[in-house]
């Protein structure tokens, strides 16, 4: 019986993923929202645990289909990308603050810089999103998705089939009023989705490049941690604790709009088919030999002219 289980879930790794990941996460946010926990550390650590449902899936296959779970987690532990990559994905969440920012004062914006909190709070909430805020899903979205993947499609339409797994993935936040998420005006949660499948190109193309889930769990919190520094005047925002439905929207359109934009740029200057100017990861990186599914997708699909190949 425990045979045929792990064939199917070998034979199925992508549907077998998502079920437990789902059902991982899933099961603790309801318990969160049953038992009625309003905003607090408590829950925003409870939650946390909630986001290892990605890891603990891609586990569960990558252990049923025989593969390297040692391979698969070192890929969090893969520092060495290069200075060029660790600036990029260090940097590149202040760029995004920064324009859309601007263009929230330019279209007409309050703000209060006043408000702002000490800029070292900044490197702990990196450092907590890395690990227990949002970063700590990688190993299961980036670490094995993509790669499963990308053996069959390209690397943006991978990406866009990982956002929308991934936004869905977090629809029981939307269905708890008690959490950041639940309090959101439908446009927000649409901002929040077009922002989930622009983020999901630039996370695969963080990753497609360094082959660093870790660079990644990084970037994925850096992305998090730019709105505690939103020059948004917060009483403009909501006067008389009711929110003006306009000037959050700008705040949120602001910023999407640029990560939409290096999204759509990263795709003209890498290509969609690898996001990358060379081979990117496939299944062996989670010790998975599939050599005729390689041959199959490789003879199936057309490089991009003139993209150099590099070790």
């Amino acid at each position: 019986m425990a045979l045929s289980v792990r064939g199917w879930i070998d034979r199925h790794r992508i549907a077998s993923f998502l079920a437990v990941t789902y059902a991982f996460t899933w099961t603790i946010q309801g318990i969160v929202a049953l038992s009625g926990m309003t905003a607090s550390w408590t829950m925003s650590i409870i939650i946390g645990f909630g986001g290892f449902g990605p890891p603990v899936g891609a586990a569960v296959v990558v252990w049923a289909s025989e593969g390297s779970l040692r391979s698969w987690v070192g890929q969090f532990f893969r520092w060495q990308i290069g200075a060029k990559w660790w600036t990029v994905a260090l940097l590149l969440p202040l760029v995004v603050l920064a324009i859309g920012s601007g263009l929230y004062v330019a279209l007409g914006g309050p703000i209060d810089l006043s408000a702002l909190p000490f800029p070292g709070i900044y490197l702990f909430v990196m450092a907590w999103g890395t690990v227990w805020g949002g970063g700590q899903e990688e190993l299961g979205w980036r670490g094995f998705m993509v790669p499963v993947l990308q053996e069959r499609y390209s690397a943006l339409v991978t990406s866009l089939l990982v956002g929308v797994a991934w936004a869905g993935w977090h629809l029981p936040l939307f269905l708890n009023a008690n959490t950041t998420h639940g309090s959101w005006p439908v446009s927000q949660q649409l901002i929040w989705g077009v922002t989930i499948l622009a983020g999901s190109v630039l996370w695969t193309w963080m990753y497609n490049n360094t082959g660093s889930v870790l660079a990644v769990a990084v970037f994925h919190a850096g992305m998090n941690s730019i709105g505690v520094y939103h020059p948004a005047d917060r009483a403009a925002l909501v006067p008389g604790g009711i929110p003006d439905p306009w000037l959050n929207f700008l705040a949120e359109v602001s910023s999407a709009v640029v990560l939409v934009g290096f999204a759509v740029a990263v795709v003209l200057a890498f290509g969609a088919d690898r996001l990358s100017k060379h081979e990117v990861p496939d299944t062996s990186v989670l010790g998975l030999d599939d050599d005729e599914s390689r041959a199959t997708e490789t003879a199936g699909r057309t490089p991009d002219v003139g993209q150099e190949q590099q070790g």
